[in-house]
């Protein structure tokens, strides 16, 4: 009996000693052996076609009060550098109808995937979130939204800098983002703004000859003018430094015309005095009345203006028309008669002066609200009768037409003028807080905010712009998402001729962001002049 027990123990004994030794080579060579991944179900990894894009808006906080929303579409995923913001951005689903948010003189406008139809609506605020949650929430939102294959409009909010600033694009080749190569001319509109102590180009107070008053900001009683020195720094490409001798080189014997509201006046100013260094120049002539540019009888100013510089046989000039589009007395002999006009027609002083110019910057925007349009009694006609189309009536859609048609008729002229070039600037933003320029509202921030935040959109945020010159030989000079982030920029309440309590957070201190808009405008003529050449 005791051997057959001694006998069984040993063999038991054996047993476990067998198990203990493969269960420790098991453990040894666990991380060698994938016999664990083969009984799990493979990843699931989501195949990203060439078309699925990551909308990335921008929003920035410039204001040391209430955040203003930066309202910015169409950015695709280039790397895994930061994005850009302060503030939450909205999210629109794929397959949603197109909105168009229209406010007294300003526009925030969006563009979806499917349509391209406009609405006006009021003016909506985004409502604040804190930062620190809002960022890690967006993220996930994106990552969730994907797993469940929802659409393609998806929107990532991040400071540059933060951690949680960056976006895997998994199983994919970052390079295949990158929409910019050596090949394709440069997108201007992406980049950040970076401060640059060899700024400004010229002095607001020396550039009097050009300059008016009231847009020169060292004249008034601002004292921070750390806005003057900086530059706007493009993404992925270098933008040709501008000389006020090497535009007039690329310029010889051609015309540069800005025809547009206010906002082209400045551009036009700031030019002038770019090209000069903002000194005098005497030798420079008004040739106005080579362009009808008179002062007509009880006239505050002419409708624009144009100098020559004979060194190089240079004009540029700058024609007022605030709607681009005709107008047109209806009654001439009643000095009180309703305003024609004509939103099918682009202005008499185009058609009558188109031949002369090589380079056309065309800008509309800021007119377009009811309050302007009474004011000055003007009435829409289109196709030679007053408009009886309610839709057309109602301003959104007034200025999309007009817009379109002024840049297809400049398009149709193209083949007529092989030498000119032609620009539709998109809209300068603007950034009253708490009202608007009659009812209290202001823009107190006079520090620049916008160092290092990026614009990485691949489209224009002014849709209207960005819509009408596809397909066209016509060019956008996008301005406006980049103008956005400079509430400090403005002339704000430092008016020389203001009304107490009325601010100007429309137009801008010279020399200031303009001068920037005027720099990416000589690339573009650099780039579009070596294209065709090619």
């Amino acid at each position: 009996m005791k051997g057959g027990l001694y006998r069984f123990r040993g063999k038991e004994f054996s047993l476990f000693l067998i198990v203990l030794f493969c269960t420790t080579l098991l453990l040894c060579t666990w991380e060698r052996i994938p016999l664990l991944t083969t009984l799990l179900p493979p990843a699931v990894v989501l195949p990203l076609s060439s078309d699925t894009q990551v909308e990335i808006p921008i929003v920035s906080s410039v204001q040391s009060g209430p955040h203003v929303h930066v309202n910015k579409e169409k950015d695709v995923a280039t790397d895994e550098s930061s994005y850009s913001s302060s503030s939450p951005a909205q999210r629109e689903e794929t397959g949603s109808v197109n909105e168009q948010i229209l406010e007294t003189e300003k526009e925030v406008i969006k563009e979806n995937s499917t349509n391209s139809t406009e609405t006006e609506s009021s003016n909506k605020q985004s409502p604040e979130i804190d930062n620190n949650g809002a960022v890690e929430k967006n993220y996930q939102n994106v990552e969730e939204k994907y797993s469940k294959g929802e659409g393609k409009n998806v929107y990532l909010v991040a400071p540059v800098g933060s951690a949680n600033a960056s976006f895997s694009m998994r199983g994919q080749d970052e390079k295949n983002f990158i929409r910019t190569t050596e090949n394709q001319v440069c997108n201007y509109a992406k980049g950040k703004w970076v401060i640059d102590n060899t700024r400004p180009l010229y002095s607001g107070s020396g550039c009097k000859q050009w300059l008016s008053e009231m847009w020169a900001c060292q004249l008034t009683q601002r004292k921070d003018f750390a806005y003057e020195r900086l530059r706007w720094q493009p993404k992925n490409c270098e933008m040709e430094a501008f000389e006020g001798s090497k535009f007039l080189k690329w310029m010889q014997h051609k015309t540069l015309a800005f025809v547009g509201d206010s906002l082209g006046r400045q551009q036009f100013q700031s030019l002038m005095c770019m090209i000069t260094g903002g000194k005098q120049r005497y030798d420079v002539t008004d040739v106005g009345k080579e362009y009808g540019l008179v002062k007509p009888r009880r006239a505050v100013r002419p409708a624009g203006w144009a100098y020559h510089f004979p060194s190089t046989n240079t004009t540029v000039l700058y024609y007022w028309s605030a709607c681009l589009c005709d107008l047109e007395p209806i009654n001439i002999t009643n000095p009180a008669t309703d305003v024609a006009m004509h939103l099918d027609r682009p202005p008499a002083f185009l058609r009558q002066y188109l031949h002369k110019f090589d380079v056309l910057v065309l800008n509309t925007g800021h007119h377009w609200n009811r309050g302007k349009l009474d004011a000055n009694r003007w009435v829409m006609f289109i196709g030679g009768k007053r408009n009886t189309n309610r839709k057309l009536a109602m301003i959104g859609g007034a200025k999309n037409l007009t817009i379109h048609s002024i840049v297809n008729w400049v398009n149709a002229q193209l083949p007529k003028h092989p030498h000119l070039k032609a620009f539709y600037r998109s809209i300068s933003p603007r950034h009253y807080v708490n009202g608007d320029w009659n009812t209290g509202g202001s823009c107190d921030n006079t520090t620049p905010m916008s160092v290092e935040k990026e614009i990485l959109q691949d489209e224009s945020s002014d849709y209207s712009a960005g819509h009408a010159i596809k397909g066209t030989g016509v060019k956008i000079l996008d301005i406006t998402s980049l103008s956005q982030l400079r509430d400090e920029g403005h002339i704000s309440r430092f008016s020389i001729r203001a009304s107490p309590g009325v601010q100007d957070c429309l137009h801008w201190c010279l020399p200031g962001v303009p001068d920037t808009w005027n720099e990416i405008l000589f690339a573009q003529i650099i780039d579009a002049s070596r294209v065709q050449k090619e």
